[in-house]
């Protein structure tokens, strides 16, 4: 079987060449994977023996799939003995083998991270130290990613920049803490999975004849994404070629995004440094997506100085542009991207699974989850969890249920030690005992302890007492204060807020951007209430009748994976879609905040981009909002700059919207030529053509023809320009004073009845 002619010229030139080191650029959709799987068939071919062939891959999914295809070429036999596995599970194996020359013994433990976390806890609690400052998920990633740049305890404490970056942290124990956690695993004689790379990578290094050993037993080493090597992966590799240097890495600068987990591009980029004489292979040919996809993500990834240079190219069909839709807000950027899924699904004749809707940070989920349900649109978020069902989520809205409904056991059980109050499980049995005996609920038991003979000390008593007081006083304010007013007040005096931005590590931030998000989602409730005249229908109970559906995710029918796909862009490295739809194209969310500090992080966020676009195969939609609830407060936003540097030729703007400057408050007369009017135009919806059009005579007959506002005057048909529903036409004008309304056909939004007093829109034709 001559397996190189299933292969491309470029495939089969990477495959063949084994003569020494070998780096293999593999551009977006190239085969990289197919390439790695024909060479490891064609070692095996050549008479190399599996047991001696070594390949590191970053998943057991890559390796298993590589391993299984491998198989059907040269059968089960072959591929079984192959030395094939992810970083941390080869390297676990030969710890097994050689763990007593570094005080272990070979039946180690391998802590995970709640362990890891688990012996954290413990031992800043035994330093005496303060958990809310040294918060064991951050001191845990704090080592991690210093053990990951192969930095020991003992060069820690010598090291004055760690050191005074712990003290501007108000952390200036974590040295300590770090040899105290490493001195504790191995009298347990455990390792975490930073371990399994460091004490590999020390093994080697104070042991030359253990080293040795393995430099003979592998004759050729293969690494797949190798753009994704931290230091201490790098190291090791180089330690176990250097004898035989028969190397193969394969991987994509280009596709480099995970430096957050101490990924470093420079070892893709030095490979040929390093390894002197390696040669390069390109794989350069896009099996997946269509010319113009290709093109446009070549132009953009083109702006990076940090690359290896390629020309990625396609023999597939030209296809569309890149489509570029700018919404006037968040709202109404889940409107535009659910028409479209619905639009091409009918012309595409394809499968809700065909669609990913990909965002640069989780918290960007909640508008188009609560859209998608609306329509009906079945999805499911990848790698994640939904929004109504983040733990930070699910605790503030415990809070609001209480209030709602004091005798709600389970909100009441939820909160009623977080933020911490000193309320333990032993209480929470004794007030459970209570009300049983007496058939009562949880909350009567705490209104009245003495009453129901609770048995509790006169300490517990007290924080009860403090816990009810606190509820009962938002309970008081539920039928006067609308949701917002009042929900925003109960996470800042609950202690919600203290507890959730009293901390900088990236999993805190994340919490951070959800809560910001939530109350954008409170507010947006309000105010279209208000803006419709319904402004009783906004309390707390309202709010959660609201979101009932979105946060009852555990009762809905799980079967079936027919469902649109919702992701963060980091999640969907690898993964490839018939249309792909990336939102939040603006500046301070894509790229984000954190990348202006340099010039390398910038070209980070470009390249996340490159793969956020490379994922699609046909469709390629880049969405963004003029405005959006962000940090307490509706913020004008700029365009992301990276959509300038997308070639013009490769990308369709429905709105020629100026994205070198903030757009938000300028005319909008300029580009209502380019806009399509779908109000003087045909409409395809549910598979009609539907023509808006308003009769005069019928209009005046119905209603007031025209109003003057403070905006100016209104008459039917005039064009209003809305900061949450965008762009629509006046069909119906009613009321005097105070109660004039306006009935509005939006363009994306449908029909909405404003009470104009609240209404927040501007006059864009008369």
């Amino acid at each position: 079987m001559n397996i190189l002619e299933e292969l491309n010229q470029s495939q089969r030139a990477a495959v063949e060449y084994n003569e020494g080191p070998a780096l293999v650029i593999a551009g977006a959709g190239s085969g990289k994977t197919r390439v790695l799987t024909f060479k490891i068939a064609y070692l095996l071919q050549q008479g190399y023996h599996p047991w001696s062939i070594l390949a590191l891959t970053f998943t057991n999914k890559a390796a298993n799939e590589m391993k299984a295809r491998i198989a059907a070429i040269v059968g089960e036999e072959k591929a079984h003995y192959l030395f094939m596995g992810t970083f941390h599970s080869i390297f676990a194996k030969i710890l097994r083998v050689e763990a007593t020359r570094l005080g272990f013994s070979s039946n180690f433990t391998i802590y995970d991270e709640s362990d890891s976390r688990s012996l954290l806890k413990t031992i800043i609690k035994e330093m005496g130290l303060n958990d809310k400052v040294y918060k064991p998920a951050f001191v845990h990633k704090k080592i991690s990613l210093t053990k990951n740049k192969l930095i020991l305890p003992a060069a820690y404490s010598s090291n004055s920049a760690l050191l005074k970056n712990d003290l501007r942290d108000d952390m200036p124990e974590m040295a300590k803490i770090y040899l105290n956690y490493n001195q504790r695993c191995l009298k347990s004689n455990a390792m975490d999975f930073d371990d399994l790379l460091v004490h590999t990578f020390t093994l080697f290094q104070n042991f030359p004849d253990i080293c040795n050993k393995y430099q003979d037993r592998f004759d050729y080493v293969l690494v797949d994404e190798y753009q994704d090597t931290n230091y201490v992966q790098q190291q090791i590799v180089y330690m176990l070629t250097q004898k035989k240097k028969r190397i193969c890495v394969v991987g994509d600068d280009s596709q480099s995004i995970y430096s957050f987990r101490g990924a470093n591009i420079d070892n893709i980029l030095s490979f040929r440094q390093q390894y002197n004489g390696a040669k390069l292979f390109k794989l350069e040919q896009n099996y997946r997506s269509t010319q113009n996809i290709v093109k446009a993500a070549n132009s953009l990834i083109k702006k990076n100085t940090l690359q290896i240079e390629k020309e990625v190219f396609t023999c597939n069909a030209e296809g569309e542009k890149i489509q570029y839709r700018s919404a006037h807000s968040d709202k109404e950027e889940a409107l535009i991207v659910c028409k479209n899924i619905k639009r091409i699904k009918r012309e595409d004749d394809c499968n809700y699974s065909d669609f990913a809707i990909l965002y640069r940070t989780n918290s960007q989920s909640r508008s188009f989850e609560e859209e998608l349900r609306k329509q009906n649109i079945p999805y499911k978020i990848f790698g994640g969890l939904s929004f109504y069902q983040r733990k930070e989520i699910k605790d503030i809205i415990a809070y609001y249920r209480l209030v709602a409904n004091p005798d709600d056991e389970e909100a009441l059980k939820r909160i009623i030690n977080y933020p911490s109050r000193g309320i333990g499980d032993s209480t929470m049995a004794k007030i459970s005992d209570c009300a049983i005996e007496n058939a009562t609920s949880f909350w009567h038991v705490i209104s009245d302890p003495v009453h129901f003979n609770l048995d509790i000390n006169q300490g517990i008593a007290a924080k009860l007492s403090i816990f009810h007081s606190l509820i009962q006083s938002y309970i008081q304010r539920a039928d006067k204060e609308d949701a917002y007013e009042l929900g925003a007040d109960i996470i800042k005096t609950s202690g919600i807020n203290k507890d959730i931005y009293g901390d900088t590590s990236p999993e805190a931030m994340a919490r951070q951007e959800n809560v910001d998000e939530f109350l954008g989602a409170i507010q947006n409730f309000v105010e279209e209430r208000r803006e419709e005249g319904r402004i009783e229908e906004a309390g707390i109970s309202d709010f959660l009748q609201e979101i009932a559906l979105l946060t009852d995710i555990e009762s809905e029918d799980e079967h079936g994976e027919d469902k649109v796909n919702l992701m963060t862009i980091h999640s969907s490295k690898g993964l490839e879609y018939g249309t792909v739809f990336i939102v939040g194209m603006e500046q301070n969310i894509f790229p984000s905040p954190l990348s202006a500090s340099s010039l390398r992080s910038l070209e980070e966020e470009r390249r996340l981009l490159y793969v956020a676009i490379t994922r699609a195969e046909r469709h390629c939609f880049l969405t963004n909002a003029h405005n959006r609830w962000r940090y307490g407060k509706t913020e004008f936003c700029t365009p992301s700059c990276f959509l300038t540097e997308i070639d013009s030729r490769f990308m369709s703007v429905e709105e020629e919207v100026d994205m070198y400057e903030n757009t938000a408050h300028k005319e909008y007369d300029e580009r209502l030529n380019s806009l399509r009017t779908a109000f003087s135009m045909e409409r395809q919806d549910s598979g009609r053509y539907l023509r808006k059009k308003v009769d005069p005579q019928e209009a005046e007959a119905s209603s007031i023809t025209s109003i003057n506002t403070s905006q100016g005057k209104l008459s039917i048909g005039t064009l209003i320009e809305h900061q949450r529903f965008g762009l629509g036409k006046i069909v119906k004008l009613e009321g005097t004073g105070e109660n004039q309304k306006a009935t509005v056909e939006f363009e994306n939004s449908g029909s909405k009845q404003l009470l104009l007093k609240f209404a927040r829109f501007t006059i864009v034709k008369s």
